[in-house]
């Protein structure tokens, strides 16, 4: 029997995986199928990553600089650079692209938008990176600052929008405030905006959200819908950053994010499954998981873990915690899990009360982040987060109501 049971497992090892069929067009291939027509007689910067790729994974810099009537004059590197060779906050400076000769700007080093230098010799800005819908994550910030270069030095900027892997209804988080706007926080939308990179572009723009408007252009995709989530279309992942490896990643980013900014507890940066988890020397797995899911969090149960990371916080200690299964992403409050962590922390081990325990240095870059420093100010009274939980929803409404005005897809 055992003999058998060895043959169909060598079989099936032996059987190609079947790819799932993709169900979308983004907006490369929708460039593509137009023959590149808005982007002829053009001479043409791009602000790409390893995630602008087309459906048979081709990266948009190569496809761009072999089209025939497309004039590739200049790349532009956001966060981790071009092709990704650069580790999370380590400036990225300016190089010469091996693969295509064409020089390679930077925009997260000496600075953070394109000087009228870089932009002297192109008439149009395309932009196509993968976004994962977290007002924290730089790659929008780059987009924006980059629309504003654009409209200052009179060129125009096109989008080649992507799905937003959250989806298009979840909105979580208020609005950045006025003390809190940074890289991390450049613009007054909510921590979870809902919107596909194009559609924010349109926002910004429209709502003035910019110091200067821009001349913009939106490719839409071809298929994409408000409630797919991204595995639902089809397209491969590619780590939008080293620590977002996988599709279900961008949904985590969220889950623990904000935590994260104290180095307070490991949230799985530095182990297998990064913004997946939370874990400390001191934390007792069994009794934090028994608490966590005695709030009955929607969708969402803890699993008591033990592990010792490879790097980051807690490297080679033996750490307990808890791991975060989201059982149903549309019913879960991502952003909330993390501020429920703390307030059960604060009932099992009251000397290890988040703001109290953490290093106060960290505490300005937990504020921006955040988009606003009452969430701390308010949780610090009491470590509960029904304390927080209207400021930080305050503004989701009126933000989803502004925001369908710039819907492309339903």
């Amino acid at each position: 029997m055992k003999r058998y049971i060895l043959l169909w497992l060598l079989c099936a090892l032996c059987v190609p995986m079947k790819a799932q069929k993709i169900k979308i067009k983004t907006g490369i291939e929708v460039l593509k199928e137009q023959n590149f027509k808005c982007l002829e007689g053009k001479r043409v910067g791009l602000i790409t990553n390893p995630t602008g790729v087309d459906n048979n994974m081709k990266s948009v810099i190569d496809i761009l600089h072999e089209a025939p009537n497309v004039n590739l004059v200049a790349l532009f590197g956001p966060e981790h650079g071009v092709r990704g060779d650069a580790h999370a906050g380590d400036h990225v400076t300016n190089i010469t692209d091996t693969t295509t000769g064409l020089p390679v700007y930077s925009l997260y080093g000496s600075t953070r938008k394109a000087t009228p230098e870089m932009l002297k010799d192109i008439d149009v800005l395309v932009y196509d990176i993968q976004d994962i819908g977290c007002r924290s994550f730089t790659y929008i910030s780059t987009m924006g600052l980059a629309m504003e270069a654009a409209a200052e030095n009179n060129k125009e900027f096109i989008v080649l929008d992507r799905p937003n892997p959250v989806g298009g209804l979840k909105i979580e988080g208020n609005l950045t405030e006025d003390d809190c706007v940074s890289f991390v926080s450049q613009f007054k939308i909510p921590y979870l905006y809902a919107l596909t990179c194009g559609e924010l572009a349109l926002m910004l723009n429209g709502e003035k959200m910019l110091k200067a408007q821009c001349n913009l252009h939106v490719v839409k995709m071809k298929g994409w819908k408000r409630k797919m989530d991204y595995i639902e279309t089809g397209l491969q992942w590619i780590p939008s950053s080293p620590h977002v490896p996988h599709p279900h990643s961008a949904i985590f980013y969220p889950v623990s994010g904000i935590l994260g900014e104290l180095g307070y507890m490991s949230i799985g940066v530095g182990y297998t499954i990064p913004f997946q988890m939370f874990a400390a020397q001191w934390v007792e797995a069994a009794k934090l998981a028994r608490n966590l899911n005695a709030l009955n969090v929607p969708g969402v149960v803890f699993r008591p873990m033990y592990l010792k990371p490879f790097y980051s916080v807690g490297k080679g200690e033996l750490l307990q915690g808890v791991q975060v299964h989201i059982m149903d992403v549309q019913k879960a409050p991502l952003s909330d899990i993390q501020f429920l962590v703390m307030q059960e922390v604060a009932v099992l081990y009251p000397d290890r009360a988040v703001f109290d325990h953490a290093d106060k240095g960290r505490f300005q870059m937990f504020d921006l982040v955040s988009g606003s420093k009452e969430i701390r100010k308010r949780f610090s009274l009491r470590n509960r987060w029904e304390d927080v939980r209207d400021y930080w929803y305050k503004d989701a409404d009126s933000f989803r109501q502004l925001s369908k005005k710039y819907y492309l897809y339903k």
